[in-house]
């Protein structure tokens, strides 16, 4: 069983690639979009910005809790690279005022999307902090595409099970 999980992680390894996991060797001003691309992979969301530019999101689960996105400015060079799953970007939410545009250009898109019938909205979920200290940000947003409540909590699930009992 060892010599599969150890089989196991080589292979994603090797699939990975050099990918980076965040992009920190990337230099601002300097890397180029491609640059980028080449060393941490296609992005999962590309957002465009007024008068040139983009914006490239990496989300880095199920394991990894974290969302980085890389600015690229009209001149095909990085402009910065970011952790966006941060207390401080949560305190930018503003319930009633936020819109769906401004969650998905803050945290890049979201790993679980749900839609709640009876109450008309759709709840977005990003798993963020460290494994060791698991939270889900839980983003509910309205049919005319407010923000309508956002909560960060405990992700239990997310925990190695602890107490008494066998659980192999």
């Amino acid at each position: 069983m060892k010599t599969l999980c150890v089989a196991t992680f080589l292979a994603a390894c090797l699939v990975s690639g050099c990918a980076s996991y965040s992009g920190s060797s990337l230099v601002a001003g300097k890397s180029t979009a491609g640059e980028v691309e080449t060393l941490m992979g296609k992005p999962a969301e590309r957002i465009e910005k007024p008068g040139g530019g983009s914006v490239l999101y990496y989300p880095r689960g199920p394991f990894g809790r974290e969302t980085y996105a890389v600015s690229i400015g009209a001149n095909g060079k990085v402009q910065a690279v970011e952790q966006r799953l941060t207390d401080a970007n949560i305190g930018k939410l503003v319930l009633g005022t936020t819109t769906a545009g401004e969650v998905r250009e803050l945290f890049g898109p979201p790993a679980v999307t749900t839609h709640l019938r009876r109450l008309q909205r759709e709840v977005w979920e990003y798993p963020m902090d460290t494994v060791a200290n698991p939270y889900v940000l839980y983003v509910q947003i309205s049919s005319d595409d407010i923000v309508r409540e956002a909560f960060k909590i405990k992700d239990y699930a997310a925990e190695p099970p602890s107490g008494p009992g066998d659980f192999e």
